[in-house]
Formats: structure tokens, sequence, C-alpha cells
């Protein structure tokens, strides 16, 4: 028995039915088939084409989706059952992600009918959008647990497709479920599961078809609306969270529906009639309006005050037109004078002495530009640095620090008349590049995921982005510092311009060669690590498909594997775990530490006896120390496709490599994290990626960039297996 059986249904809709088997063909699981219900001759025949194995279940023209999922479901053999809709995709992997998961649930106790997980969004002019449901999904994390104590998941995008069952649920509640509106369907599984799960990552593409290329909805159509809420909130009895939750929704869509669609005027009132009577048959015992104007619209509804709403809408649309005029005239205004200022600005001579620097769109003083302009002072001390940090940082920076707010006057005087501009990423837009200034970029971290131009081809890293912005910031660049060779042929790839590749190594790594002993126990010291435990930095990356932090470990168990004499230090986008979590005994009892907010991060590398990361690009700094560091790679196929890579860290790992927990566990329980193999596998990692970084490249960039000696006179470049790292932990308490 399979434990998934992917259930592709529906008519080939725009010709879309071909990349989804296509996708599928890509990554065959052995442990899942692929059944698809074809609506229609050309659904089947491209059905027909694919692998043998596929199954295909013809259905005439005009079959509904609830008919398809039925006859698919029918012929399906699997533990599980995730109904694919035959417009829609999965993204590279997303099988593989479910089955696992599924597997996982089957074997850790009571059943689990409904397992929910991520989704991208595809439209006829986006690609891939991230979904806002990745926090409510990792806000309950990996346990099976009834919705009642998870009503919040009632909010999460109503699909079929991000969501699995479990065969047994669904031949149970196959009537129920069995509806043409996908939305019902979607929140009938939920109500009707004894247990849900969660998958904090996308594993369903939901393609959104223009409008204008289907056939137009009947105005009567939107009283639909209505009866889907009429029949689920029923299932809500004697569930007081759930049924607050979805009355919510109904509320807020049916005044959504019927402030936004342009309903004929009977049909408005009609609507409104309904929508009113429901409002007011379904509210909750106790249950409170929305403060403010949301409020009124909901009052007025359930009172089924019909001209007092339009009145309400009328007078809502005149205050805000009103308002948004005046912020316009006040942003023109403001810009005018802010242009103004600058241009005045602009027009005296560069100081040849001012020095800007600014790290992490404005965080503060951190990484290059701080171990720069650390040299800087001891070298030139005759040009003065003044740093841009945000207002909410500016409390946080060390005392005496000179500096100015993004925004201000005196912002833009210090970035026009500066006579070098020094960032870790991008100034803003507006900044001008004089042809006697000089712009340094310094990046924050070797290049293992693409960057710039080369995120084009990756929808999931590239959200957002103006490339013809990014190109007209990269032409500012005057110098562009490289750590290695990879980095200088990737940064002259990903970022085409004409600038300068310094290849003098990352100042903020100097440190990994000037630390003492005395240096390494003082950090060990402030974190609080007991003496003679061994400290692991577990430091995982952003994932673009993701939303927030969710371990990819279970931290408590592998803190119970890895024994009283480890310490976890969790560098993190936020913490997880409250009073009743069993995390909260392991920090009290010094085994686990939370250091996301901890800063500098270098101060964590020496303190260290060993890291474990993913994708992080803290690997090739760490690297530098020449300690173990362990690759935790649980999804690399999802992240390198999703996110676009330069080579195969698998392939050219800076140590050990585990591909689940249980690996990562046994890797510190044998002792291979720190054994022969792990050490040379580290050597031929550290020459590719440690080249230029020998405790002296601070000093090589002040000399080129400040103080314009030539490349021949600087400090050369040590030879890695000349070098001497920070004494290790072990060595700085001997």
């Amino acid at each position: 028995m399979p434990q998934l059986s992917v259930i592709v249904h529906g008519p080939n809709t725009q010709g879309h039915l071909a990349e989804l088997l296509d996708s599928l063909a890509a990554h065959p699981l052995p442990d899942a088939e692929v059944i698809v219900a074809a609506v229609g001759d050309w659904a089947r025949e491209t059905a027909e084409r694919h692998t043998p194995e596929t199954i295909v279940v013809p259905l005439p023209d005009g079959t509904g989706d609830a008919a398809a999922r039925t006859a698919g479901a029918a012929r399906a053999t699997g533990r599980w059952l995730h109904f694919v809709h035959a417009k829609d995709g999965l993204p590279a992997g997303a099988a593989r992600l479910i089955a696992e998961r599924t597997a996982e649930l089957d074997a850790a106790g009571p059943p689990v009918d409904v397992l929910l997980f991520d989704h991208v969004t595809t439209t006829w002019k986006t690609a891939a959008a991230p979904s806002r449901d990745g926090r409510r999904l990792a806000a309950v994390g990996r346990a099976g647990l009834p919705l009642a104590e998870a009503a919040d998941l009632l909010r999460l995008t109503p699909l079929l497709g991000n969501r699995a069952l479990r065969a047994a649920f669904w031949q149970a509640h196959e009537e129920q479920l069995s509806t043409d509106d996908e939305p019902c369907a979607a929140h009938a599984a939920l109500l009707r599961a004894d247990r849900v799960a969660c998958l904090n990552q996308p594993a369903y593409e939901h393609r959104v078809l223009r409008p204008e290329s289907l056939p137009p909805r009947a105005p009567e159509d939107r009283l639909a609306l209505i009866d889907r809420y009429e029949s689920l909130l029923p299932l809500t009895r004697d569930r007081r969270a759930p049924r607050a939750v979805l009355y919510d929704l109904m509320v807020r869509d049916l005044v959504r529906t019927f402030a936004r669609e342009d309903l004929p005027e009977p049909l408005a009132r009609e609507f409104f009639r309904r929508a009113s009577l429901a409002a007011v048959r379904w509210r909750p015992e106790g249950h409170r309006r929305p403060a403010g104007p949301e409020g009124v619209r909901h009052r007025l509804l359930e009172e089924g005050a019909y001209a007092r709403y339009r009145a309400f809408q009328a007078a809502n649309r005149t205050r805000r037109a009103a308002r948004a005029a005046v912020r316009t005239r006040k942003r023109h205004l403001g810009a005018k004078v802010r242009d103004h200022q600058y241009r005045r600005a602009l027009s005296r001579p560069v100081d040849p002495g001012l020095a800007v620097f600014a790290a992490y769109w404005d965080r503060g003083v951190a990484c290059n530009p701080a171990a720069i302009a650390a040299k800087l002072a001891e070298l030139a001390p005759h040009i003065h640095p003044v740093w841009v940090v945000s207002k909410e940082k500016a409390a946080l920076l060390p005392p005496g620090t000179d500096h100015v707010i993004p925004g201000t006057r005196r912002y833009w005087e210090t970035l026009a008349t500066a006579k070098y501009l020094t960032n870790n990423v991008n100034f803003p837009n507006p900044v001008v590049k004089r042809p006697d200034a000089v712009h340094l970029q310094t990046h924050h971290g070797t290049p293992l995921k693409r960057m710039g131009l080369d995120q084009m081809d990756h929808p999931a890293a590239a959200q957002g982005l103006d490339f013809a912005a990014l190109l007209a910031r990269i032409d500012k660049w005057d110098y562009s510092i490289s750590a290695n060779s990879h980095s200088t042929r990737m940064w002259e790839r990903a970022y085409p311009s004409r600038y300068t590749s310094l290849d003098h190594g990352y100042p903020r790594n100097d440190v990994y060669y000037t630390a003492t002993a005395a240096d390494v126990r003082a950090a060990r010291d402030r974190l609080g690590i007991p003496p003679g435990r061994t400290a692991v930095l577990y430091a995982p990356t952003h994932r673009d498909y993701e939303a927030g932090f969710t371990p990819r470990v279970d931290l408590a168990a592998l803190a119970d594997r890895l024994g009283e004499n480890t310490v976890l230090l969790v560098r993190a986008h936020y913490f997880y775990g409250g009073a009743a979590s069993p995390l909260t005994g392991l920090r009290r009892s010094g085994h686990l530490i939370d250091v996301s907010s901890y800063d500098p991060v270098e101060e964590l590398c020496l303190a260290a006896d060993a890291l474990v990361t993913d994708y992080s690009s803290i690997m090739f700094d760490y690297a530098n120390l020449d300690r173990p560091i362990v690759i935790h790679a649980d999804d690399w196929e999802m992240y390198r496709t999703t996110r676009g890579v330069y080579f195969d860290l698998l392939a050219e790992p800076p140590g050990q490599v585990a591909r689940t927990q249980e690996e990562l566990a046994e890797i510190f329980v044998s002792g291979a994290w720190r054994d022969e193999s792990a050490a040379k596998t580290r050597a031929v990692f550290r020459r590719r990626f440690c080249e230029y970084d020998d405790g002296r490249a601070a000093e090589r960039v002040v000399r080129r960039v400040f103080l314009d000696e030539p490349e021949e006179v600087l400090p050369p470049v040590l030879p890695v297996e000349d070098r001497t790292p920070a004494p290790t932990p072990e060595e700085a308490t001997a």
C-alpha cells in the first residue's frame, strides 16, 4: 500500500495539466501513486501520454470537480490522499514532503485526519508568490492536535490542495466533502477532523486564472457564499473557538462581497437581507464586534440596515478620497523639500575627511562595515565616520558613535557630501553617485544561494525585486569585496557592472585569526556556557518559501541525545516554546541558550566548539576557525529548486552531512563530527572558501580604498596552510 495517492482531477484548462504531470514525473516517489481523474478528451489524452505508472480515470466533459475527486479517490490505494486540481501545480519534491510528513504522523501516536501545508500562488502575471499562511502553520508546530486547540487554522486559504486527507477519513466523510464548492469542502474537512497537523513548507502551487479567460459568473452566484457558511456553521456546535473563527470569516466575506461586487440593486438587497439573517442566526454568544469602521459595518449588517449601510459606504468613500488627497499633497511637498535640501548639498564640495557607514538596512554597527570602520580609526584617524542607523536602533549604538537617522536633513547632507560610502547592502535608490565619491560594497556572506540577477529564474527568491533599480544601484559601486575567488566570479555574474573587485577577504572574519584564548573564554562567559561543556551552535538559514522560523529539528530530543555535557546555542529569526515547552527545562539547566538576538555573531562562533547549519553563509565564515561543521540538509532538493544555488553543497560540504535528525544526532554521538574524514573534507572547503581571509582583510581594504595605496604594496594574503586560527574553547581553557 503506497503512503500517498496524488489524485489529479479536472479538465486540462489552458493546457496546464501537462506541466503538472511533467513535474510529478521529474520527481518520482516509490511510495506514492498518481491517479488522473481526467475530465474530457484533452485531459485524458494528455494523461495517457505520461508514464505507464499513471492511472487514468477518463470522465466525460462537464464532470464537476466533486465527482472527479470521488472517481479518482475510488481508484486510490494510498494511506493518504492529496487532491490536486489539473490547472494547479506542485513544487519540486512536494509529494515526497507530504509522504514523509504523513508517515511521521502515522508513526507518532493518535491518528491525524488532515495534514495542512503551505502553498504558493501563480497568476497570469506573477509566479510562485508566497502565501500568508506560513506564520499560522509555524505557530501550531508539528504535533497533531484537535482543531479546537488551533482554531486559527480555519483562516488558512481554503483549498483542498493545501491539505492531505487520511484515506480512512475521506471514506468516512466522502458524502459530506463531495461538493463543487472547494472552499466549503476545505473547511468541512477541518471541521470534521478529529485531529489535524501542519507542515510549514509549500507543497502546492495554486494557479489563479485570469477572470477574463473564464466564463462569466452570474450575479446570483454570489448568494452561494451565504449557503456555504450556513452549511458549515452547524458543524461547529459545542466548539466555541472554531465557531467564533468561522463566524468572523463569514461576516468578513459577506461584507466584502457586498462592498466590492457590483450587484444589481434587487440582488444587492436580497444578498444583504439573507446575509443579515445569517449574521444574526449564527452569532456566537458573547461575540464582540471589531472596533472602528469594521465594527460599524458588522452592526449595520446584523441590523439589516440596508439604506444606512449604503450611506455609510458613500461617506467612507468621500472621506478616504479627501484623506488621500491630503496625504498626496503632503508627500509631494515633503519630497520637494527633501529633494531641494539634497540637491543643495550635492552642490557643495565632497568632504575627503567624511565617511558614511551602514549595515543590514541601517541596523547598526555590524559586519564588514564595522570591521573596516574600526581599522579606519587606527590607520586613518583623520577620516571621520558617520553611521546610518534607524531611529529604533539608535539607542543600541556604542557610546559616542556619530550617526544620522534616515530621512533627516543631516542624513541627506551627509550622504551628499561624504567622500566614502560603505555598506553591506545597498544605499537607497535616490542616493546620487558623485564622480569624486567612492562607494564600497562589502556584501555580507559568501554566496551559496543565487543572488542579484541570478534570482530572476527563481520567483520565490525574487518576490518584489525591481531588477532595473537593482542594476542602477550596482552601477554606483566603485569596489566590491570578496572573501574568495568563487565570490568574485559570482558577484561579477549576479551584479554585472564596472566596479573593481577587491580580493582582500572579509574584514569581519579578521577576528577569527586575531582573537586570543582570553577572548574565547570571555565570549563563553558572556553567553553563560558552563565550564567543560561542548557548545554546538545551531544556525539555520532563512527560507524564501517559509514564513518565520520553525526549527527543522526537535531541539529537546536532540539535546537529550547529545547528553548532559552539550549546550545548544540556537540562532534563529525568533525562538519558540512557551512555559509548558520541554525546552523550558533545557534553558534553565543551561543545556540550551537562545542566541537569536545576540550580536556580534562572530563571538558566537568563537565560543562554539562546532557549528550545525543548513545553507547559511555562516558556514563559510566559521570554516576560518578550522572547527567541525555539520550540515543538516533535510530539504536540500526543495531549497536548491526554489532558491537556486551556485554549487552542490552535498557534493562539496564543509564536514559531515545529515539528511535526517537521527543522522544528525548519530554524527555527534558517534564522534564522526570531528573525525579524520570530517577534517579532510573541511580542509578542502577551507582552501576554496577561506581563500583571502587571513586576519588582515580590513587593513588591505582601508589601505587600498581610503588611503589609496597601490595593490602591490598591500599586505599579501597568507596561504591557508600557514595561518593560525583563534584557539578552540578546549585550547583556551587548557
